[in-house]
């Protein structure tokens, strides 16, 4: 869903941060969550890596395997002198694999994250990939990230607006390949109350009337746009990615995220568009 859609809030909620305004929310009673929010997890800067990590000792349990803490940090690219580095010499990229690393110590059978690629160079995304896919709990994901969730749900919940909820199954492709079948059924349940008769003048022309030369037109030329499109999408992705992006002006921040959050919005509408063109002609 779109910045401000309620994704966070709804994370929150399901772990216990917040109260819903009602209703209630039921956890089991096994259930252990390892929350991570990139930009409230903190690192002690004087503490090394390997103590950071290994908390006074030698070995950690991960997955419920032990496993030294040097061949552990290994598996997130610090080499045993690398470790013995306080965490402050650190940089920015190599924080960030601190933090998944640590994230992958806690005993937890719910993992739970909130953005968890911003500011991952492309070695710690796809580190951060491997460990999720061997992950044998439960991932409640939120992210921006196409490819990254491609890779790694198996279900994803998008929100549609107006206080709905959707369950697709897969990823963000299957997401889109659906959703793009699903179009024209949405007009029926935006307006129930709608008289029979209304209705029926409704479908009559989607299902009889064959498109304008104009329509014919813009539907050859959408293709093109929504690749357009997904190509600035990945490009702007790809930049708030970088490790400096946020380094650089607020202007130019909000600028970048204003328009990824538009694009995610006008590709929405160009693919409702494509279906509606596209029922008429067939």
């Amino acid at each position: 869903g779109p910045n401000g859609s309620g994704k966070t809030t709804l994370l929150r909620m399901l772990i216990g941060e917040l109260e819903p305004d009602s209703g209630e929310v039921r956890r089991g009673t096994n259930v252990t969550v390892a929350y991570y929010d990139q930009q409230r997890e903190q690192l002690d800067p004087e503490r090394t890596v390997f103590d950071t990590i290994g908390d006074g000792h030698d070995t950690v349990i991960v997955n419920g395997e032990s496993q030294h803490v040097h061949g552990y940090l290994r598996n997130f690219l610090f080499p045993p002198e690398r470790a013995a580095s306080p965490v402050k010499a650190l940089s920015g990229g190599e924080r960030n694999r601190l933090l998944l690393a640590r994230l992958f110590t806690r005993p937890a059978n719910l993992l739970v994250l909130d953005e968890p690629t911003n500011d991952l160079d492309i070695e710690t995304l796809e580190l951060l990939e491997a460990m999720l896919t061997d992950w044998p709990g439960t991932l409640l994901l939120v992210s921006h990230d196409r490819a990254f969730i491609d890779h790694v749900v198996t279900s994803t919940l998008v929100f549609e607006g107006e206080g709905r909820v959707q369950e697709y199954v897969g990823g963000y492709t299957d997401w889109r390949r659906q959703s793009h079948h699903a179009v024209p059924a949405k007009p029926q349940v935006s307006t129930p109350s709608r008289p029979a008769p209304a209705a029926t003048d409704v479908q009559r022309p989607a299902s009889n009337r064959k498109p304008s030369y104009r329509e014919q037109r813009e539907l050859e030329e959408l293709p093109a746009r929504i690749e357009a499109m997904e190509r600035e999408q990945e490009q702007l992705t790809g930049a708030i990615a970088a490790p400096g992006f946020y380094k650089e002006t607020p202007e130019t921040i909000h600028r970048t995220l204003a328009r990824v959050a538009a694009l995610e919005q006008e590709l929405l509408d160009a693919y409702a568009r494509w279906d509606e063109l596209d029922s008429k002609s067939s």
